[in-house]
């Protein structure tokens, strides 16, 4: 019996219980229209938050001296690159193709005051050009009029976080006070005019200001500028993984005072990414789960109704292997027009989500879903149904391809 006949028969074979294929096609197909809608808006959330997170505040990467991060809530200003050091950095990420941009910037505590009233603010003192350019969803977060993004703060203003505004009553325009403690141990104060608003993606307890860099060299008492961190973005987030290796390597070497963290090594909202990824593998095995008992169940009756044709065939001499080949098709073939008509169906649903964008705020960050999924998705989606299929239908299969002709002919 040649291989492209026994395709003809498996397939002939699946309809002459229309119903029960019918119904375990349905069950299938069910399974992975699950997957990829779910997969689809799991991704465009946990790829949406991720986005936010990287390209408002964050970077792709972060690199700091080594030691920083342990003491980070400290925020100490001792741990800096010096000009050398800041030299060596910024040669190495310009000889980095796949860097697109990056930021150097100062992180310190200060105190601020309307001269009635006093709290503390997290302060990043930057270079408005080359922030922009690194985390150009950034200047999406101020309220106020900006002359232009490359250009959204000026020596002698301050954005200020919008719980700030409200709890110390200020409004655009007004004057207020920076008071900072410098790594010496000196105080020092400014004046600063309130440029524009800061809304913060961290959540409503924020407190996170910019002010620019000459400003913050000013306030801290700095010869030149001291650089806390730099903040990294990448031609392609795909390639994150590759960076990161490519400078811990550099990091790694003796003489670097260096360290190097990616956006997930820095950011608590990581571990919420990483649920995303566990509830997708839950659902994956949902869909395992049912593909493998349908088609164990349909393939398992389908040998016991057969059980007196099982025996006429092997009685005319077709080899085991034809028959377990026979049955095993039969199962592939099911979980195949499943799997198609699935991935039609969800990908259609998908679409049809798109026409009307799914918009919410999860905790102070306005997610709008374009529900997707990559095609190297679908492919493995497909090739675990395929897979599962083959697997359940393997022991109907051989139970049948090791039946005597005389005990299966003599079958009621």
């Amino acid at each position: 019996m040649k291989m492209r006949n026994l395709i003809i028969i498996a397939f002939r074979n699946l309809f002459r219980n229309k119903r029960r294929t019918i119904l375990t096609s349905s069950l299938i197909a069910f399974g992975v229209v699950l997957v990829v809608v779910f997969g689809g808006l799991a991704i465009s959330f946990k790829s949406q938050m991720i986005g936010i997170l990287t390209n408002t505040a964050m970077g792709d990467l972060q690199i700091h001296r080594k030691g920083y991060v342990e003491s980070i809530d400290n925020q100490p200003l001792h741990l800096t690159l010096s000009g050398t050091e800041l030299a060596d950095v910024e040669k190495m990420l310009n000889g980095m193709p796949e860097v697109a941009s990056y930021s150097p910037r100062i992180k310190f505590g200060a105190m601020i005051s309307n001269y009635a009233q006093t709290s503390n603010i997290r302060l990043s003192a930057v270079y408005p050009e080359m922030e922009n350019r690194t985390v150009s969803e950034l200047i999406k977060r101020i309220k106020g009029q900006i002359t232009s993004p490359d250009e959204f703060l000026k020596p002698g203003e301050i954005l200020v976080p919008e719980n700030l505004m409200k709890g110390l009553s200020l409004k655009i325009g007004d004057e207020i006070v920076l008071v900072a403690t410098n790594k010496d141990g000196s105080v020092n104060a400014v004046t600063l005019r309130i440029a524009a608003v800061m809304e913060n993606v961290f959540g409503p307890s924020g407190k996170d200001g910019y002010i620019h860099i000459q400003d913050g060299q000013t306030l801290l008492r700095m010869d030149q500028p001291e650089i806390v961190e730099i903040a990294v973005h990448l031609q392609k987030f795909d390639r994150l993984n590759g960076v990161f290796e490519q400078l811990m390597k550099e990091s790694d070497q003796p003489e670097s005072s260096i360290e190097v963290h990616t956006w997930e090594q820095l950011s608590p909202f990581s571990s919420i990414t990483r649920i995303v990824d566990l509830l997708i593998l839950v659902v994956k095995f949902i869909l395992i789960s049912i593909v493998l008992v349908s088609i164990l169940n349909i393939m398992t009756m389908s040998v016991y109704e057969r059980i007196s044709e099982i025996g006429t065939i092997a009685a005319i001499g077709t080899p085991p292997s034809r028959i377990l080949s026979l049955f095993l098709i039969e199962g592939f073939a099911i979980g195949l027009l499943s799997t198609f008509g699935g991935i039609v169906i969800g990908i259609g649903t998908l679409s049809l989500m798109n026409l009307t964008r799914i918009d919410f705020t999860f905790g102070q960050m306005d997610i709008s879903l374009a529900p997707g999924i990559p095609a190297g998705e679908v492919f493995w989606i497909a090739v675990i149904v395929m897979f599962v299929s083959l697997f359940a239908g393997f022991h109907p299969a051989y139970k049948a391809s090791k039946m005597e002709p005389v005990d299966a002919l003599g079958h009621v």
